[in-house]
């Protein structure tokens, strides 16, 4: 692991900030490649001095944004027809409602959503989510967890089984809190 992990901080440092959006653009992009290998490397490159942290979220928002726009764009112009190719009909009017009513937060929450966070996208994209509202919800989610693996980089720098111990426990936690956010929302609607 320790190698891979030498091997990403070198060609990130090499790359520069176009490789944090390209890497971020392929993560956020339904390529399965994990934005931990990315973001943390980066942010131990902060710690350095090599680079610099906001330019590094920043542009880790970026990539992330690029991809998660990738993808919504294959959604909206390919999805339908491949949908409607395995399921009826009314069941994409359904998913197209829900989005109607429930996107943005369901965009926001995805992007904290190992798993998802690549994925939720599509969803959208098939929906035809306000441009304006997916930019904006999907840069919120996105930007806050480029900044938790920015800091764990940054803070605990090569230390792998520190990283490893506490990106579990910050994932765990990130669940909950989405967790609760959603039963929040939920509850609110419910009431309105």
């Amino acid at each position: 692991m320790s190698e891979i992990v030498g091997f990403l901080v070198g060609t990130i440092g090499n790359m520069g900030y176009f490789g944090i959006i390209l890497l971020m653009f392929l993560e956020s992009s339904f390529f399965p490649f994990p934005s931990e290998v990315i973001m943390i490397p980066a942010g131990y490159l902060a710690y350095t001095g090599e680079m610099n942290f906001i330019l590094v979220v920043i542009f880790g928002i970026l990539g992330s944004l690029l991809g998660s726009w990738f993808n919504y764009f294959l959604a909206s112009r390919y999805g339908r027809k491949l949908l409607l190719k395995i399921t009826k009909e009314e069941k994409i009017q359904k998913l197209e409602e829900f989005f109607e009513k429930h996107g943005h937060i369901s965009t926001f929450t995805g992007r904290l959503i190992p798993g998802l966070r690549q994925y939720i996208s599509f969803p959208a994209g098939l929906a035809k989510m306000n441009p304006l509202k997916f930019s904006i919800y999907t840069g919120l989610g996105a930007g806050i967890w480029c900044v938790i693996l920015t800091l764990l980089g940054y803070i605990l720098g090569e230390n792998q089984e520190m990283i490893h111990k506490y990106l579990k426990e910050i994932t765990i936690i990130t669940l909950i809190l989405v967790s609760i956010l959603i039963i929040g929302y939920v509850y609110k609607k419910k009431k309105a």
